[in-house]
């Protein structure tokens, strides 16, 4: 699994959002989009997915253009955003939900990735009735549930406490010791130091720097 970004540009009302980026990532690793609000990492992330058509350029994943007939990437978990989770139903039911479309994991697993993520899913209550925490680990649980190979995640660390952080860094890096391929998008260089192995700066829409890491153990977020 592999993703090619070449020469990717994108103009939305005659504003330059993305400015010719050019990215090569592979599985295995956590990569980090790093910049400030607007600076284009969500429109960035957004283009992987196919969410957006490039003005210019093109997205490759593993020989595959992201393209009109292949919109979206095969295997991808996504936390972008608000997820559209419904208020009237438990965080299980919900991700229960979702799970349905492809119907690829029980509901063991669904359970455990829960638990994982410090969610009860024996916990009736409604989504509505979540704090902000909870519902952000449960937009990261449906991402991840199903392990797809591509997890793209916007902000995972917003509304969590230092304990959650730990659990949600501690996953993500599990999950790239399975082989993953994994972008998070963070304001915060501090969290993507301790989790990336690559870090590209983004500013204005453009790639300002790109840093690469080399981590051992596991992430603590007691230890920054």
């Amino acid at each position: 699994m592999y993703i090619e970004i070449n020469n990717y540009t994108k103009i939305l009302s005659k504003t330059t959002v993305l400015n010719d980026i050019s990215i090569k990532m592979d599985k295995g690793k956590v990569y980090g989009f790093q910049g400030c609000n607007g600076s284009g990492k969500t429109m960035l992330m957004r283009a992987i997915c196919g969410l957006i058509s490039p003005t210019k350029g093109e997205v490759i994943i593993d020989n595959k253009p992201l393209s009109k007939k292949n919109s979206f990437p095969d295997s991808v978990g996504i936390l972008i955003e608000n997820p559209g989770f419904l208020s009237y139903y438990s965080g299980f039911k919900n991700l229960k939900i979702i799970a349905q479309i492809k119907n690829m994991i029980t509901d063991e697993t669904i359970r455990a990735t829960m638990s994982k993520l410090g969610l009860d899913p024996y916990d009736n209550k409604k989504y509505g009735k979540y704090s902000l925490g909870m519902k952000q680990k449960l937009g990261i649980a449906a991402a991840i549930m199903e392990e797809p190979e591509i997890i793209i995640l916007d902000e995972p660390f917003n509304a969590l406490d230092e304990k959650s952080v730990t659990i949600v860094g501690n996953e993500i890096l599990n999950l790239r010791n399975k082989n993953k391929l994994i972008i998070l998008a963070c304001h915060d260089s501090k969290e993507l130091e301790y989790l990336c192995d690559e870090i590209f700066v983004i500013e204005n829409g453009k790639i300002k720097d790109h840093r690469k890491f080399t981590h051992i153990g596991d992430y603590d977020n007691e230890e920054k």
